[in-house]
């Protein structure tokens, strides 16, 4: 195939020995249900920490090493140096900021990432001996959640009459701009406390994908670039459709969006990397269409995905797949349930409204 995105099925994953709920109680519960198989194997085999220690040792950010550098090289070396660095902070105190002691930890292989003051290195420290010493799922959700991996956030909203003001007209489109322009300030400000407690000097950068028109209607839509009010760090950023024939002027309903996306993927990704000048961390689609441009994309970049289940389209439209052949020349249905099946199935992570979804 010349196209740049071939679809591949993979059907080994009906057959792995991947860890599945059973019980109707753990539907909603996923991270707390993995967290206790992995804290489970962890306990069992002490090798398994492993990956742990050798994802700590090669993360860094542009460049800049965080967690662990090249001085520890093995479970029993890393235990060592957290007894070290534990003895080391209970003799200062507990405002001690990062900076004092940062010389003294690089020296024990431990670097920038783990607290802003000495309290909150401390905290994270515990959480990795215990880890080390009685693995148990709490702990490691709450460890996990401390590692400072997110700075760079891609928000997909690819249908476009996305802005700030006069752009809640459009069916589809008022709810989903409302509910994004929420997220993203929240989203914002979460960060900022993260990598502020985390003691890293690192400016986060949130991007809302969505299209640019032309014809704007009187809008920002024809903007490629807009702060979003409220923040600090955070632009919609939009790129418009083409195809052979040039740039797409007007706005089109989502269902028909579907034959313009691959191009669109293509265009986003060179955008979003000019305006980052790094990777995203995280891509976050949502609804179909936005869904099947985040799955592309991280796939194409090797990034993390989250999608957002606001309505599958099968559960939205009643009988939608039974009278398939009926309304398919208008909403193409059979696009946006594949586009909803191909995301559910690729994506990393998956939040839903109900446990219907």
């Amino acid at each position: 195939s010349n196209s740049n995105f071939v679809l591949e099925l993979d059907f080994e994953p009906f057959n792995a020995s991947f860890p599945r709920p059973s019980m109707s109680k753990s539907i909603g519960n996923g991270v707390q249900f993995l967290n206790r198989h992995l804290s489970s194997k962890l306990f069992q085999d002490k090798e398994s920490l492993y990956p742990l220690l050798n994802f700590l040792k090669a993360h860094n950010y542009k460049g800049t090493t965080m967690m662990l550098n090249d001085r520890i090289q093995s479970l029993r070396g890393l235990q060592s140096s957290l007894r070290k660095a534990e003895e080391y902070l209970l003799s200062v105190p507990q405002d001690t900021p990062y900076s004092e002691f940062n010389h003294r930890f690089q020296e024990l292989g431990l670097e920038k990432g783990w607290g802003d003051t000495a309290k909150r290195v401390l905290d994270t420290l515990h959480l990795l001996l215990d880890l080390l010493e009685a693995p148990d799922p709490a702990n490691l959700e709450k460890f996990l959640g401390t590692i400072p991996m997110m700075f760079n956030v891609v928000i997909l909203s690819p249908h476009g009459y996305f802005a700030q003001s006069n752009v809640l007209g459009y069916p589809d489109t008022g709810g989903q701009v409302v509910y994004i322009l929420d997220q993203v300030r929240a989203l914002e400000n979460e960060m900022l406390l993260r990598i502020k407690q985390q003691g890293l000097d690192i400016t986060p950068k949130i991007l809302i994908v969505t299209r640019l028109l032309p014809d704007a209607a009187g809008t920002t839509c024809g903007q490629r670039l807009e702060k979003v009010i409220g923040t600090e760090h955070t632009d919609i950023i939009r790129v418009p459709f083409r195809n052979e024939n040039g740039i797409l002027r007007k706005w089109i309903s989502r269902s028909d969006v579907w034959p313009y996306l691959e191009t669109y993927t293509e265009d986003v990704s060179s955008e979003i990397m000019k305006e980052m000048q790094a990777k995203p961390d995280l891509i976050i689609g949502n609804y179909s269409d936005g869904n099947l441009v985040a799955t592309l994309l991280a796939h194409k970049l090797g990034v993390t995905q989250c999608t957002i289940a606001h309505a599958l389209e099968k559960t939205k439209y009643p009988n939608s797949d039974i009278y398939l052949d009926k309304f398919d020349s208008q909403y193409h249905f059979s696009c946006q349930f594949t586009a909803d099946l191909i995301a559910m199935n690729h994506t990393d992570f998956i939040i839903t409204s109900t446990f219907q979804e």
